[in-house]
């Protein structure tokens, strides 16, 4: 089945304290037999209510595929983890998972666009020398 889950962090961790608990979590996954299909750091966003007197939080998203009975474990170590402030996991029906696909390929796209862009301006500029 595929799942997806948000979860997040508290604001006060460093990038490299950030990324270590993203690995953290995607390593409860993968050790108990999942595949990571997507992992995307939103970054530092603005809760829409206080939480724990916090205003703010890393927003993390993870996209999987494995058995039910791990989001139980998975939700165990977000528990257990102080750095979560929130959490949320479902299970993504034919739509969503059709939505993800378009989101993730549209995403490779915009990341390789400036990318192609770059070379095209650098082959221009040789040309013109």
């Amino acid at each position: 089945m595929k799942y997806e889950t948000v979860f997040i962090l508290t604001p006060v961790l460093s990038d490299a304290q950030m990324k270590e608990a993203v690995e953290k979590f995607a390593k409860v996954l993968t050790d108990n037999g999942a595949s990571i299909a997507n992992t995307e750091e939103w970054g530092l966003r603005k809760l829409a209510y206080p939480i724990d007197k916090k205003s703010t939080g890393f927003y993390c998203m993870l996209e999987f595929e494995g058995e039910p009975t791990l989001v139980k474990k998975l939700e165990t170590a977000f528990r257990r983890d102080e750095r979560v402030i929130r959490f949320l996991t479902f299970r993504q029906d034919k739509y969503a998972a059709e939505y993800a696909e378009k989101r993730r390929a549209r995403r490779a796209a915009q990341a390789a666009a400036p990318a192609a862009e770059a070379t095209a301006v650098e082959t221009v500029e040789t040309k013109e020398d």
